[in-house]
């Protein structure tokens, strides 16, 4: 007989306690800790024998590393560049992706599409409908224009279930949406408990590790912004994507939090229309689509997320505080970053700031968090509060230190490549760490105007007309 007892694990963090507390000691969430039943089996139902862990047909054996056999298989197009760019270059066979993003923001949109294109041009596509029938999902394919015989749909919640259909048909790919309204038998546990997502996702591990079944997995994100569960899920599967974006704007971000086959922190960029998520091509373009230079508060950054350069607005407004207490205020900035700028502005520069409120944008509803855009961050600032505008034909590059010097950046000869194609004409950077001209003033191999600086006091001087 089977031995069960209770314990409290975190719904969080899945840190597991003997007895209920307030406040998890491992993550520090509050009322997260759940009362769950355990039930203990003997160690041979276990899966072993005399401490070594059992395979099929017999224990288990260490393999030396030149006789692993190395995985030649063909990567699954998407169908979508952008997509394709931040999973690495494609779908890779066996793999385990977990997409997250808020309600709403389009990770079945995006889910149903990639199902479509594999199904239309590889082979059968498993979707397991969790959350919404069968004639749910229906809408929305023909709304995509989706009509394909080889999607197949299966609207099942139960674990075991999904399992054996999958190993029977063996799809090109299987899409699970999403995995916290999947729940296995096994556990005792409410569906979207830590432990009934663990469990369900450590058995989709298993199958598309076992099958070579590519398997995308679709979570919900908590109040803070964080995957469910994130440390039981992002430890077990190969790659986490997070959809991002405004909800009043129609562009959406997926950014590759972790991938085991790629590039970590790729971004792919998407307009969301009528007839689905659509790829943006040039996402610079569009993202200073506004940008005029009329006003001052305007700088232009180039941020390198991922392998791709992006160029993007920063706008500041600097006014006097009608309170005693000034007021910081940023969006889609790092708000300690801002702060530790208009220290290094007011101390070093000399800018009186401790009676302005500040406020600073990235402008599109872009999130940005690279240091190399701190030049461009505290030239907007200085060019609103100085009233001076910042030529709409300059563009600022540079990490900036508590001395108020400018420090190296990586890849500058790609950032100065996309700026020069965009029609920029000058480029203000530091002084280190840039091979691409003498001190001063000269024209870069990537055809723009190169003008290197070795303090902030310097940079602001030029950008300021």
């Amino acid at each position: 007989m089977p031995k069960t007892h209770t314990k409290f694990v975190c719904q969080q963090c899945g840190y597991e306690s003997a007895k209920w507390m307030g406040r998890c000691p491992d993550c520090g969430e509050w009322n997260t800790l759940v009362e769950t039943v355990v039930t203990s089996t003997r160690a041979a139902a276990s899966g072993t024998r005399g401490g070594a862990v059992l395979a099929r047909g017999g224990e288990a054996v260490a393999i030396p590393l030149p006789q692993v056999q190395a995985i030649n298989a063909e990567r699954l197009s998407s169908g979508s560049p952008e997509l394709d760019r931040v999973l690495g270059g494609g779908i890779v066979p066996g793999s385990l992706v977990l997409l997250a993003g808020d309600p709403g923001i389009g990770k079945s949109t995006i889910a149903i599409q990639v199902a479509g294109d594999v199904a239309l041009n590889v082979g059968e596509v498993l979707y397991v409908s969790a959350e919404e029938s069968a004639q749910q999902v229906k809408l929305r394919a023909e709304r995509l224009g989706i009509f394909t015989e080889r999607l197949l749909l299966l609207p099942e919640t139960e674990l075991e279930a999904v399992v054996e259909i999958a190993e029977r048909i063996k799809p090109a790919l299987m899409i699970v949406d999403s995995i916290q309204t999947v729940s296995s038998q096994q556990v005792t546990s409410a569906p979207g408990s830590i432990s009934q997502v663990r469990e369900a996702t450590l058995r989709l591990m298993r199958l598309a590790k076992s099958s070579d079944i590519p398997i995308c997995i679709i979570g919900h994100v908590t109040k803070e912004g964080t995957v469910a569960g994130p440390r039981a899920l992002e430890h077990i599967v190969d790659a986490v994507l997070h959809l991002e974006g405004e909800r009043f704007h129609s562009y959406r971000l997926l950014r590759g939090i972790k991938n085991r086959f790629g590039a970590t922190n790729e971004v792919g960029v998407f307009e969301m229309r009528g007839e689905g998520m659509v790829d943006v091509e040039n996402p610079s373009a569009i993202f200073l689509a506004d940008h005029h230079g009329r006003a001052t508060g305007s700088a232009v950054v180039v941020s390198m997320e991922g392998t791709r350069p992006l160029l993007v607005e920063v706008q500041a407004l600097v006014s006097t505080t009608a309170f005693g207490t000034p007021r910081y205020t940023t969006t889609g900035l790092d708000h300690n970053r801002m702060l530790m700028l208009l220290a290094v502005l007011t101390k070093r520069v000399g800018l009186a700031l401790g009676n302005q409120d500040v406020y600073a944008n990235v402008a599109g509803g872009f999130s940005l968090s690279e240091p190399a855009i701190d030049l461009g961050v505290a030239a907007a600032v200085a060019s609103s509060y100085r009233e001076r505008r910042i030529s709409p034909e300059t563009v600022l590059i540079g990490e900036i230190g508590l001395g108020g010097e400018l420090r190296a950046v990586t890849r500058a000869e790609t950032r100065l490549r996309e700026a020069a194609k965009l029609g920029f004409k000058r480029c203000i950077a530091p002084k280190s760490g840039l091979m691409l001209g003498s001190e001063g003033g000269s024209t870069s191999g990537a055809g723009i105007e190169l003008v290197q600086v070795g303090t902030l006091a310097e940079a602001l001087a030029v950008a300021m007309e």
